[in-house]
């Protein structure tokens, strides 16, 4: 490995480009298939991956233990499944921007300082600046993506508690999963009926198993290296950068360009994000890397 790869900051910025990225080829391929044919794709491929590499074990387990992984399964899917629709209706940088309001809500709930009301002022103006550009924005693409924000706040919350009853990775192993055959018979009658007809292209399979590496399997590996060794709250901060990321890679791999007021929104939400994170020093929760986009 670079030297400069074995810094686990680089790691972290690694795995950002990496989700965005996948995010990036993802909305290229809307036009031939539906974001639940690519959400199915990536959740299949990530949950196969998982499997053979983790072989989580099964046996022994409690009716609650198997609530909590159905719980976060569920998550996993909504959240994944509501940004993708979001893609496919609204600039990808704006989408990703909505949807952190979801981590940034959970990072501030436990505040008990007046100050970190400040926080919460700046990412209310990143969401007013992007409402004042409601006119070239999907309705349905900003609901989808506020709903993404709720169930990223939900999979944080279930990662926790899906983590203190799953040892390492059995818990993301055994959701993925549950996601993906929760979300397959839809696809597949949609598929089989002529409707979404994407799943039977090779290319976009291909190409959707590529945004599985991308925006999972690789960002969920460089994570897990490079919290041995980074701060919770380091780790945090490095994240709240997410919505630039999304905003610059949607530029550079699409050319979705964003107005003055939308770089603006972005921008109050990163530094809300990096203000917050700073504010509740709490323990990174499993799975924020690889969240909605």
């Amino acid at each position: 490995m670079p030297s400069a790869l074995r810094s686990p900051v680089a790691l972290v910025l690694l795995g950002i480009a990496s989700v965005q990225l996948g995010a990036s080829v993802a909305k290229s391929l809307f036009d031939d298939a539906s974001p639940a044919g690519l959400v199915l794709v990536r959740l299949a491929v990530s949950a196969l991956v998982l499997l053979v590499a983790v072989r989580p074990a099964l046996r022994g387990r409690s009716r609650e233990d198997w609530r909590v992984v159905a719980g976060y399964g569920a998550t996993l899917g909504v959240m994944n499944l509501a940004i993708y629709e979001s893609f496919a209706r609204i600039p990808l940088g704006v989408a990703v921007t909505l949807e952190f309001i979801g981590p940034l809500t959970v990072a501030l709930v436990g505040s008990r300082r007046a100050r970190d009301l400040v926080w919460v002022a700046l990412a209310g103006a990143g969401v007013v600046l992007l409402g004042a550009e409601r006119a070239d924005l999907d309705p349905v693409g900003v609901l989808a993506a506020l709903v993404a924000g709720a169930a990223w706040a939900a999979y944080i919350l279930a990662s926790g508690a899906t983590g203190r009853r799953w040892p390492g990775l059995d818990g993301l192993a055994v959701a993925s999963t549950l996601a993906a055959l929760a979300l397959a018979p839809v696809v597949l009658a949609q598929t089989a009926l002529g409707t979404d007809p994407g799943l039977l292209d090779h290319r976009v399979l291909a190409l959707g198993a590529v945004v599985a590496v991308l925006s999972s399997v690789l960002p969920y590996s460089l994570e897990i290296v490079a919290l041995r060794r980074l701060s919770a709250a380091t780790f945090g901060i490095l994240m709240s950068l997410e919505p630039a990321a999304a905003a610059l890679a949607a530029l550079l791999v699409l050319g979705e360009q964003l107005r003055t007021a939308q770089w603006l929104a972005v921008a109050c939400v990163v530094v809300a994000s990096i203000g917050a994170t700073r504010a509740a020093r709490t323990p990174a929760p499993e799975g924020l890397v690889a969240g909605g986009a």
